[in-house]
């Protein structure tokens, strides 16, 4: 199978799968009245609400560990196609995207947590609510906290990854100049978050089209075939170079 084809289309369906199971996660948050965004207006509600739709929950809690796996799985095909660009920048994007995948998966550790404390809460005769309400209240935040962290790293590994996109002129400058102002804006946001702030939503809302866009373009169109020529013809003479110098 040729490669050159290959690869940019795998590229594009792990764009498109990480992007439609990050979606599908978020409706099932926001059919719990959970706020992708800032804290719960009332921890009990919020409680009762996941109690009484534990499925919603636990989809939810499949579809971002699916989106995990699926991140791993997509940072080692940017990082094996673009770390010809430059090596160094190439690694930390790729462990800024990893590490992203592993907050991501404490996320859902404690949005399980979550689930359980609701059920259990629902589930006592007589509880105390001053128990349950700290129980609940510090695994939202550690959800919400791990969120911030992750999207921090997603980011900043972002802005690497299509950096070098925009240097290989594998697909048209618009589409990574698109994903760094899309990851740039993310990033500000998540910083402020992270120091108290409540982000409004539309701040991070340019990454999902972006991801979707770039996923299907790859997908349909592949890589620039000069872009390509180009990025042998330069290996060829690399070799020869170093062959040429021994």
């Amino acid at each position: 199978m040729d490669s050159n084809k290959f690869t940019p289309r795998l590229l594009g369906f792990m764009f498109v799968f990480v992007a439609v199971a990050s979606a599908l996660g978020g409706l099932m948050l926001s059919s719990l009245s959970l706020p992708l965004v800032g804290p719960p207006d009332n921890i009990f509600e919020t409680m009762i609400s996941i109690s009484d739709n534990p499925t919603a929950m636990q989809m939810s809690i499949v579809c971002f560990l699916i989106e995990a796996i699926s991140i791993v799985l997509l940072t080692v095909l940017l990082y094996t196609t673009l770390k010809k660009q430059n090596k160094i920048i190439a690694r930390w994007a790729f462990g800024l995207w990893i590490i992203e995948a592993v907050f991501l998966a404490v996320r859902e550790i404690n949005a399980f947590s979550l689930l359980y404390t609701s059920q259990e809460y629902v589930k006592a005769v007589a509880p105390d609510s001053s128990y349950f309400q700290t129980l609940g209240s510090l695994f939202y935040e550690l959800m919400q906290f791990s969120y911030d962290v992750q999207m921090v790293f997603y980011c900043s590994g972002g802005i690497l990854f299509y950096y070098l996109f925009l240097r290989s002129k594998y697909v048209p400058k618009v589409l990574p100049i698109w994903g760094i102002i899309a990851a740039s804006l993310g990033f500000i946001g998540e910083l402020f978050a992270l120091f108290g702030y409540v982000v409004p939503l539309y701040v991070f809302l340019p990454i999902l089209p972006f991801e979707l866009t770039i996923g299907i373009w790859l997908m349909v169109k592949g890589f620039n075939p000069a872009a390509i020529a180009s990025g042998s013809a330069k290996t060829d003479i690399k070799e020869f170079k170093m062959i040429k110098s021994k």
